[in-house]
């Protein structure tokens, strides 16, 4: 196998494992707990002691990542969380 073709089977590998995106929330001194975890539970679907842990980051941290996955399944997650008043962005 030529060197130009394992750079071409390299590149073919590597756009077959997408890279998983991320929402990161971010701490804000005016939404609740009860709301941010609320907001997780509903928009990534966390059991509510996820969705505790992760606000419990954000709190002390200032940043936490609270889902991964493709991004045409986290926008409209992001979408969710950003609707109900809380900071997050994809990665």
């Amino acid at each position: 196998m030529s060197t130009k073709e394992k750079i071409q089977e390299q590149h073919s590998v590597d756009t077959l494992e997408k890279p998983n995106n991320e929402i990161v929330v971010y701490n804000d001194e005016v939404n609740t707990f009860d709301h941010v975890i609320e907001t997780l539970i509903k928009a990534c679907d966390h059991t509510p002691e996820q969705a505790e842990q992760c606000t419990i980051l954000v709190h002390y941290k200032g940043k936490c990542t609270v889902k991964t996955g493709e991004l045409k399944d986290l926008k409209p997650r992001c979408s969710k969380i950003l609707e109900a008043g809380i900071n997050a962005e994809i990665i």
